[in-house]
């Protein structure tokens, strides 16, 4: 399961608590949800409206963190962590722009690990998951480009987050675009759209008490469908307290294009997203989207097995956590060589004029996530 801690709460004064004897390297911290009355409302202009776009759609760049900390991480497994990171970036580097924040005292080892091809940019941050900690990017048919911030809390106060809850408005700065506020608490892994008016998101996260305590869901549907351009939400059950983010969609199910969904698949009975994972299925193959159209679906089966080393309850095991960047498609093998073939061919069939390419992130895999969560990217509007 995506970022895959598995949690026992016990509860103080309200607010989750980890229990001490289940605490994994990414669960140092932990801070209050804000409630909705502490956030400034939306304001996003009504003519012409914004969206959020397919991530197939041209990307101007995309954005990082060089985030992984000792404290959260561990001393011993930074340097891999940082390893998989500058990887993941050089691979995207190859087909557009990658803009990576460092904190200052790690600005020399990024430069030595990620070379001239990733631009460092020095910001304070506390991990490096930038598909939640940064902001969603919208845009308008007039070609204006804006930038959402959800309100990073700690996926619901379970990780310290003081720098992270920065980011999102540090990355509209640099990319020189307006930051719309919203009262929502969200996270871009929670999010998934076709660019043409529908969203798949996980009920478990959003509509979670420790993101949006007091909202319906009706509610968190009238606030997304103005924040991000939406017409049709499809609401997957996900799992909540299992995972630290309270299971994203970006685990489970993925646009290719509108229409088109690729969803993963648990077929060990004895998994913990078995069940789950069959269900996405279920509700994915009966929805429509916003035009009305039956969604055309595609499975991915998750490995078998992992390296070996590798195998504990923390690790992101799941193909459909991949990036879809200009020209290619970028995505994790787990060293089951029949199944990460079966998940190379699919996705060249669902992105055929892609290249797929596959890296070994077991690193950051063992910390619960994959390359989405470590990607955000920013929309070209010039196109």
């Amino acid at each position: 399961m995506y970022r895959r801690h598995i949690l026992q709460f016990g509860y103080r004064f309200g607010v989750a608590v980890a229990a001490p004897m289940l605490l994994s390297k990414r669960l140092t911290g932990c801070a209050v949800a804000h409630s909705p009355a502490d956030r400034t409302p939306s304001a996003m202009p009504i003519n012409p409206p914004f969206f959020m776009p397919d991530e197939g759609d041209p990307h101007l760049r995309t954005w990082m963190a060089f985030g992984p900390s000792a404290e959260i991480w561990g001393r011993e497994d930074l340097a891999a962590v940082q390893d998989d990171l500058a990887k993941i970036a050089g691979a995207i580097a190859r087909y557009e722009p990658v803009k990576m924040l460092v904190r200052p005292s790690d600005y020399g080892v990024a430069v030595e690990k990620c070379g001239p091809a990733v631009e460092l940019l020095k910001c304070p941050i506390d991990d490096l998951w930038i598909r939640d900690t940064g902001p969603i990017f919208v845009v308008n048919p007039a070609g204006e480009k804006a930038a959402v911030d959800f309100n990073f809390n700690g996926w619901g106060g379970k990780q310290a987050f003081e720098r992270d809850a920065g980011v999102a408005e540090f990355v509209a700065q640099q990319a020189q675009v307006p930051l719309r506020r919203t009262h929502l608490v969200a996270e871009g892994g929670g999010i998934e759209v076709d660019g043409r008016g529908t969203a798949l998101i996980t009920k478990s996260c959003l509509l979670n008490d420790n993101r949006n305590p007091g909202l319906t869901q009706a509610e968190c549907e009238a606030e997304l469908k103005t924040l991000l351009g939406l017409e049709k939400i499809i609401w997957l059950p996900g799992m909540a307290g299992q995972d630290i983010t309270d299971g994203h969609t970006d685990f489970y199910a993925r646009f290719a294009r509108p229409g088109v969904v690729v969803a993963g698949l648990e077929t060990d009975p004895a998994a913990l997203e078995y069940e789950v994972t069959q269900q996405h299925l279920d509700i994915l193959r009966t929805a429509t989207d916003a035009t009305g159209q039956r969604l055309d679906v595609a499975v991915i089966e998750a490995p078998h097995r992992v390296r070996l080393g590798f195998d504990s309850d923390e690790f992101a095991a799941g193909y459909i956590n991949f990036y879809v960047v200009n020209g290619a498609v970028i995505a994790p093998e787990f060293g089951d060589e029949p199944r990460d073939r079966r998940a190379r061919e699919t996705l060249g069939d669902l992105f055929p004029h892609r290249e797929v390419v596959q890296l070994n992130i077991d690193n950051i895999a063992a910390g619960g996530g994959g390359i989405h969560c470590t990607t955000q990217q920013e929309p070209r509007t010039d196109t």
